[in-house]
């Protein structure tokens, strides 16, 4: 498959570039050439996306069998990109979020849930929801059922730059007794990039369009099995010690909401971790064992170390007060 990513440098994009390139398609990625050099046997298109004269001198009248966006900001250049792509790809993917739909998700919620609103042609990026459902619109606008939206759950695996299993590992290499956002058994529903990646490029093989929640099934993991997973494919030697959803709200600890277990304005929200995604399942995504997503990014940590944090992401270090959580440790 003649392939044509837009990004390719981080996350799922480049989770994408690599296992394409696995697959044997022929791919070319165009972004600004500043984050990494191209992955070997990539071909390297170099533009602005915002520059929309820029990305259409690079693109010239080439053709692809597909392509798959990963943009995250105004939804405006979702769109320009899309236009000047159209009769010239048989598939457009979009890496969307489960953000589109509207606060709060319904328990058990599917791909009909409420829809936040989006403008296809906006320039704002600042409202990640709006955005991406501005680019929803915009890729659905021009290429109908052709148009593949991904709905991303919670993203993890190598090269996650939000820092949440990055930011845990790091955390529980230190030792000693670490704080944990109970109660241990509270499930968890992620995906990880290289799965996504893999159905997106399936689904473009098969021509497959619409809309899909993509991540894991409900109830396959806790957090206590991801913590303990961690602790086991590391050899950390720590002590997770569990703290009560209500101890960590009164001393003002929202430790877990880097998983959606809790915030601030509501700790405990519903439809975080209970997706329905049958309808993604049905069309083929598959996910691998919480252990290989696990060994394999800290793998990835040691060998490239610690992600440059995205700009549009709460900081790490603001998920956790360190006096708050001595305070915690000290009652428990």
């Amino acid at each position: 498959m003649k392939l044509l990513v837009l990004g390719g440098t981080h996350h799922v994009g480049r989770a994408v570039v690599e296992t394409a390139l696995e697959r044997g398609d022929e791919v070319t990625t165009l972004n600004r050439g500043l984050s990494r050099p191209p992955a070997p046997g990539v071909r390297a298109l170099t533009a602005d996306r915002t520059d929309t004269r820029a990305v259409a001198a690079a693109l010239g009248d080439q053709e692809w069998d597909a392509v798959i966006d990963t943009w995250a900001w105004a939804p405006r250049v979702v769109r320009d990109s899309a236009r000047l792509l159209a009769g010239r790809t048989g598939h457009y993917g979009y890496v969307s979020s489960r953000g589109v739909h509207r606060w709060p998700w319904p328990a058990g919620a599917d791909e009909s849930a409420p829809l936040v609103d989006g403008d296809p042609a906006g320039e704002d990026g600042t409202d990640y929801a709006a955005a991406k459902r501005g680019g929803e619109l915009a890729v659905t606008e021009v290429h109908g059922e052709q148009a593949l939206l991904a709905r991303a759950g919670m993203i993890l695996g190598p090269y996650e730059d939000v820092g949440r299993i990055p930011w845990w590992l790091r955390r529980l290499e230190k030792g000693g007794r670490v704080l944990a956002p109970g109660p241990a058994d509270a499930p968890l529903q992620y995906i990880d990039a290289r799965d996504m990646a893999a159905w997106m490029l399936r689904c473009a093989e098969r021509g497959v369009g619409g809309a899909y929640t993509v991540t894991g099934r409900p109830g396959e993991v806790t957090i206590g099995q991801l913590l303990e997973t961690a602790l086991e494919v590391t050899g950390f030697d720590a002590e997770l010690v569990w703290a009560p959803a209500e101890l960590l709200r009164r001393e003002g600890v929202w430790l877990g909401m880097e998983f959606g277990l809790r915030f601030p304005h509501d700790p405990a929200p519903t439809g975080m971790n209970d997706a329905d995604v049958s309808v993604a399942f049905a069309a083929g995504l598959t996910t691998r064992p919480l252990r290989d997503t696990l060994a394999d990014t800290w793998a990835w940590l040691r060998a490239e170390g610690d992600p440059t944090p995205r700009p549009d992401a709460p900081s790490p270090d603001t998920w956790l007060d360190r006096a708050a959580e001595r305070r915690v440790l000290d009652q428990l």
